[in-house]
């Protein structure tokens, strides 16, 4: 009997790293995905697509430090695109996308994944230093 048990134990365990792993890596790429594709206008000087990109709470603290719609107030941000994606960490629903020149930070939503931080530098012994961030 036990036996019996083992192996489609064995097998469901299996099973579970193994999608698991496919779980991580599809966020991964989501992310990296969503980075792109915010760089992408960044660079483009598409500032509302890049508004599109940001979380709500950081296009709503864009658009109240600036008092300006997030467009208008990005356009006016020295905020310059980061370059090639480096490195994609993702922890549940947080991650972290090293660019070359950059550092992103995002949450996931229902809409998918949204920048919640941009323009970060890393400051040894204390937390990064971002140009645009959430509220």
């Amino acid at each position: 009997m036990a036996g019996r048990v083992r192996g489609p134990a064995i097998a469901l365990v299996l099973a579970v790293a193994v999608s698991g792993c496919g779980a991580v890596s599809e966020r991964r790429d989501d992310v990296r995905a969503a980075t792109v594709a915010f760089e992408k206008a960044l660079g483009e000087r598409d500032y509302a697509r890049v508004c599109e990109g940001l979380a709500p709470a950081t296009a709503e603290e864009v658009e109240q430090s600036a008092g300006a719609p997030c467009a208008q107030a990005l356009g006016e941000e020295s905020l310059k695109p980061g370059g090639a994606v480096r490195v994609v960490d993702v922890y549940g629903n947080q991650a972290r996308a090293v660019l070359a020149d950059d550092t992103l930070f995002l949450s996931h939503f229902s809409a998918g994944w949204k920048i919640v931080a941009a323009g970060c530098t890393p400051r040894p012994g204390t937390p990064y230093q971002c140009q645009v961030k959430g509220g």
